[in-house]
């Protein structure tokens, strides 16, 4: 058994070639041991950030924790996501997600690991991308 004490794993800034707007992402588990192949954060965005487009091998697993976030997939409509909401992108679905315009948003996010790779970034998400 492991523990991994409050404080041991720190914040840390969102890039700015991955996100837009502020972002904190908070690690909480990560290839543990090299056994476990996947990784999860608590990613707080502040009003208006947003992930650029991006992909995961394995997909993806998004877990609201609070506020009021936007989802999307490339070709679909933006989702609005709530606390409590579960939202699971397809292996290789691109996609973005991030807080509404005017409140800030925090997910658990947990991806798996294929062939060493967890995420691919694409280009950013842009103004008329995210006010649609």
């Amino acid at each position: 058994m492991k523990i991994i004490r409050n404080g041991e794993n720190p914040s840390m800034k969102g890039p700015e070639d991955w996100f837009t707007g502020d972002v904190i992402v908070d690690p909480l588990y990560q290839n543990v041991k090299n056994v476990a192949k996947g990784a999860a954060a608590l990613v707080t965005f502040a009003a208006g950030a947003r992930t650029a487009w991006h992909t995961h091998p394995a997909g993806q697993t998004l877990i609201v924790q609070s506020g009021l976030g936007w989802i999307q997939k490339e070709d679909g409509p933006i989702e609005e996501i709530k606390p409590g909401d579960i939202v699971y992108f397809e292996p290789n679905e691109k996609h973005w997600h991030g807080a509404s315009a005017h409140k800030a948003m925090s997910h658990i996010a947990i991806q798996e690991e294929v062939n060493g790779e967890v995420v691919t970034w694409l280009e950013k998400v842009s103004e008329e991308q995210y006010q649609k």
